[in-house]
């Protein structure tokens, strides 16, 4: 009777042990399971984006690229010998997230190209993980949004993973620094990706500010909400 209460007792701890194994292994991002009209907003707080472990972090030094152009042009960081720095946001053509945000990527450029500061946009999807984010889509996509800015393809999907990016969208302000592309904000566009005419927060737009007006970027890090890089 004891041995079978012991043998009992022991494969309800194994039960338990596998239970809480799975619980762990479970996915913890759910921002791709809201609809683009959710009500709910993500909370945006001053801390590690979650690219830190794995790609650039603040301060780092963020190396050139050579990406094709929906033009076919193939675009590199140095070929804006004018610019103070750089806009690189990472997106596609369909995430919910990514097309509520092309109108503000488009002012983006509008509003900071002439001040120096560029937008560079780069998909990072696989298209055969993603069929909608082909190269030939992507040329439909930056004609019908009015993009103003490179649509560059991430062909080999290696640019993305050297940043660490991880979400579409997903921001890098770099500032040019004696010749050095330096990373000086990660994260979201804005405190809305859901609706632009809800943001009261514009973290992207504050940082290249206070970087034009000779200051040290005061919110360094947001969280990228939107749709997990497709690979």
């Amino acid at each position: 009777m004891k041995m079978r209460k012991i043998i009992g007792t022991l494969a309800f701890a194994a039960i338990g042990i596998l239970t809480l194994n799975s619980c762990k292994n479970e996915p913890t991002d759910k921002s791709e399971e809201f609809a683009i009209n959710e009500t709910v907003q993500p909370e945006f707080v001053e801390m590690p984006t979650e690219t830190a472990a794995t790609g650039y972090s603040i301060g780092d030094e963020a190396t050139d690229f050579k990406l094709k152009d929906v033009n076919g042009k193939m675009v590199s960081l140095s070929d804006y010998g004018d610019a103070k720095g750089y806009i690189v946001i990472f997106t596609c053509n369909t995430c919910p997230f990514a097309v509520a945000s092309e109108q503000r990527i488009v002012d983006l450029d509008k509003e900071f190209k002439p001040k120096g500061y560029p937008v560079i946009a780069i998909n990072p999807n696989n298209p055969e993980v993603q069929p909608d984010d082909t190269y030939e889509l992507m040329q439909a996509k930056a004609k019908e949004a009015g993009f103003t800015f490179p649509y560059l393809y991430d062909e080999n999907q290696t640019v993305y993973a050297k940043y660490g990016a991880t979400k579409t969208p997903h921001v890098y302000l770099l500032q040019k620094d004696n010749g050095k592309n330096i990373v000086k904000y990660i994260g979201a566009i804005d405190d809305n990706v859901r609706n632009g005419a809800e943001v009261k927060d514009r973290f992207l737009a504050n940082a290249v500010n206070e970087l034009l007006a000779g200051k040290e970027v005061s919110v360094k890090e947001t969280k990228a909400i939107g749709c997990s890089v497709k690979q």
